[in-house]
């Protein structure tokens, strides 16, 4: 079953590497099954087990997806688009586009909101490492603790007041609809002036991080959502709240790129340990969990995994 997992996992990088590069002789499923040594029904059979959807479903909404971005960004015609990403006419990309996104490639230029972008197949997830039960020990000294002033910002998000942990807050919230993973992260995708991350990033959740957020009468809310200048006025989500944090301190515990598939939950565990542990004894410092404050937290095994907890001046 692993194994599939991660031949899952690279056909989602194939398909997005061959879109970029313009590649169209390896975007088949012909193409795609050699390279994995497969049969093309085998192949086939085993993508819609992981994505849900046919493969020429899947690789049609991954164009449509990188197309937004060019009609967003550049200065192309739509034309060129189009031809680019494999429509044999305007007409046909635009029936595609607005069959996808809900609005045409013109009306979205011109207003460039928030839509769902279908975010890229991710079957090999935490899940599974949980599942394998491979919990490495990882040293404290791979963890990083140091105070930072973080500057005022927006953060658009969604909140659960009544989950515990990533997986637990996207059960209950996709129970509401709307607000299933696959439909914010999408919406997330298509937000411009993102602080954190790549704004051309497309389905690889790029700026996108978990939050605790501190309100009246001693709540927490469970959140998640991506960070935004402090003036960002674009079109908010009608599903989403957008909150205004003031510049503050914070105390970050941080790990560098780990492998995500073997040390995933050492590294969690870790930092978890580390923060809660943390002695403010000969620090100036204090938490500080008073309302309209936030804790934040970055996944990103390539480059990092973060804790960032408020604080203030003892």
């Amino acid at each position: 079953m692993y194994e599939w997992h991660r031949k899952a996992q690279e056909v989602a990088a194939q398909i997005d590497q061959h879109i970029a590069d313009d590649n169209d002789e390896q975007l088949t499923l012909a193409a795609i099954a050699k390279s994995l040594g497969y049969s093309e029904f085998h192949t086939s059979r085993k993508f819609r087990e992981f994505s849900g959807m046919q493969f020429r479903d899947y690789l049609r909404q991954r164009r449509l997806a990188f197309a937004l971005l060019e009609v967003r960004d550049s200065d192309r015609s739509l034309l060129d688009i189009a031809t680019s990403y494999g429509f044999g006419s305007h007409a046909a990309f635009t029936r595609a586009f607005k069959s996808i996104f809900g609005t045409t490639p013109t009306k979205y230029r011109k207003n460039p909101g928030p839509v769902v972008l279908r975010t890229r197949i991710a079957p090999f997830d935490r899940y599974i490492l949980e599942e394998r039960g491979e919990n490495m020990m990882i040293s404290n000294d791979a963890i990083r603790a140091y105070y930072v002033s973080i500057p005022a910002h927006r953060f658009l998000h969604i909140k659960s007041y009544d989950s515990k942990g990533y997986f637990d807050f996207w059960e209950k919230l996709s129970q509401i609809p709307g607000q299933d993973c696959d439909t914010i992260c999408g919406l997330l995708d298509s937000i411009t002036g993102k602080l954190d991350g790549d704004d051309t990033k497309i389905g690889v959740h790029s700026g996108q991080i978990m939050a605790h957020l501190f309100e009246a009468d001693g709540e927490i809310a469970e959140a998640y959502g991506v960070r935004l200048a402090p003036d960002w006025n674009g079109q908010t989500p009608d599903q989403m709240l957008l909150l205004d944090v003031p510049e503050a301190e914070y105390l970050v515990f941080e790990h560098g790129s780990f492998d995500f598939e073997h040390d995933c939950e050492a590294v969690g565990a870790a930092l978890t340990k580390a923060a809660e542990s943390y002695d403010f004894t000969s620090s100036e410092y204090e938490l500080d969990e008073s309302p309209g404050r936030a804790a934040y937290f970055y996944f990103d095994p390539e480059q990092f995994e973060k804790r960032i907890r408020p604080v203030k001046r003892k």
